[in-house]
């Protein structure tokens, strides 16, 4: 059976959470907390500007991967853009297609909202994310035909 992805709501906020709190340990952090990724998790499932989609390497296992979009109006697109916020697999579920079926998803959840462009970051020394995400036709430069690339950029406040 190949991974299944869907977008789950509010009855999902636990599962959530814990794959959130996987990605942060994932990425040697211990903060934000438990508590405050579910909180977070819930008062964003309330908002219509975002949405999670969860991950299985089959039809009858647990999520092992999450997804986090968040949706905003572009005056450059007139339409809204799709930003993959957050996109994690366990280490158990790596390697089988799961990664994909969340970008897969997540592709089809913008052109369901009308978005007209998706955009995401990643560190560069991120290999394989970088793979996963040029398979599906992201590059550094989203948003222009030139020759220069897209940066991110940010700070803290």
């Amino acid at each position: 059976m190949p991974p299944t992805a869907w977008r789950t709501g509010p009855d999902g906020a636990e599962t959530v959470a814990r794959l959130l709190v996987a990605f942060r340990d994932h990425n040697g952090k211990d903060w934000p907390s438990e508590n405050a990724f579910l909180a977070s998790v819930e008062k964003l499932m309330e908002r219509t500007d975002t949405e999670f989609l969860l991950a299985s390497p089959t039809e009858d296992s647990p999520p092992e991967g999450v997804c986090q979009l968040r949706f905003r109006f572009s005056v450059w697109t007139a339409s809204d853009d799709c930003w993959l916020e957050d996109l994690f697999v366990s280490d158990a579920a790596r390697g089988n297609g799961v990664g994909s079926a969340l970008v897969d998803a997540a592709l089809e959840r913008a052109r369901v909202r009308g978005c007209r462009r998706i955009e995401l970051d990643t560190s560069e020394s991120n290999e394989n994310a970088l793979r996963l995400y040029e398979r599906f036709g992201f590059s550094t430069s989203s948003k222009s035909d030139g020759p220069a690339r897209d940066l991110f950029l940010g700070r803290a406040l």
